[in-house]
């Protein structure tokens, strides 16, 4: 397959956490096109297994940032852009959401578990955006996050996440009206489930895939590969026009009635 040339494009991924993860995949197809890539993690017990994943890359610059904390946010865009020598994109795959509140009656989410599910996997698009618009040049820049249709339709277990993933929708297209001026564009990608290891913790995910398989028009599961390919595309120059747009990559499932 051909792929687009990313030569000379930078960018910072958050939310690398090992090799199955979607910011993995995204990132891997972005290195195959040429783009020069620095990546964030959380803390110290997370340093190791970001390192092993993006260790084919060679020595990528590596920054560690908790995306709940705008401070280190603009710290680590401080580090990565003088590592890369500019910014070009941002690749937000943030997610998280306490066990007890995945499964279960969503009714009894705790106000502790509904705060840090939309903290984590929301809010942090906000700075991570905002902070990034300083460091783009004249000719502006792209961000892209990972949302899911749960957003929008109730998968049992997803729960909180769900509520998370509509909040974060409505961001992309808050930010995308707010920084559109600047040339800079906000998207997401919907992919179906994908089995990462966060997702195999949710109850029921392995019921979500077989639905996804019996009910989309293409007959099948979605893959990593085709998401990145998706995340690189509005990534590019050639989704220039695109902005405040969620993607499906879905094989069609968010379509169908019954």
């Amino acid at each position: 397959m051909t792929r687009l040339d990313l030569t000379g494009k930078k960018g910072v991924v958050f939310g690398v956490a090992n090799a199955r993860s979607i910011a993995w995949a995204i990132s891997k197809a972005l290195a195959d096109a040429g783009a020069e890539l620095a990546f964030t993690y959380q803390t110290e017990r997370l340093l190791q297994p970001v390192t092993k994943a993006v260790s084919e890359l060679g020595e990528p610059c590596l920054v560690q940032c908790d995306a709940t904390d705008p401070d280190q946010i603009e710290a680590a865009y401080d580090t990565a852009v003088a590592a890369l020598g500019g910014l070009d994109f941002v690749v937000h795959s943030i997610a998280y959401a306490e066990r007890d509140d995945l499964g279960g009656e969503f009714s009894k989410t705790s106000l502790a578990g509904f705060r840090t599910a939309l903290d984590v996997s929301a809010f942090t698009l906000i700075p991570v955006t905002a902070l990034a618009v300083p460091h783009m040049g004249e000719d502006g820049g792209s961000i892209v996050t990972l949302t899911f249709n749960a957003s929008a339709r109730v998968y049992p277990g997803y729960n909180i996440m769900g509520t998370a993933k509509a909040a974060l929708e409505n961001e992309v297209r808050q930010l995308a009206a707010e920084f559109g001026p600047k040339s800079v564009r906000v998207n997401a990608v919907s992919a179906g489930p994908l089995p990462t290891l966060a997702a195999r913790s949710i109850p029921g995910f392995n019921e979500m895939r077989r639905s996804h398989a019996a009910r989309a028009p293409l007959g099948r599961n979605i893959t990593h590969d085709e998401v990145a390919d998706a995340a690189v595309f509005l990534l590019s120059d050639l989704a220039s026009g695109i902005t405040g747009h969620v993607l499906p990559v879905d094989g069609g499932y968010g379509i169908m009635g019954i």
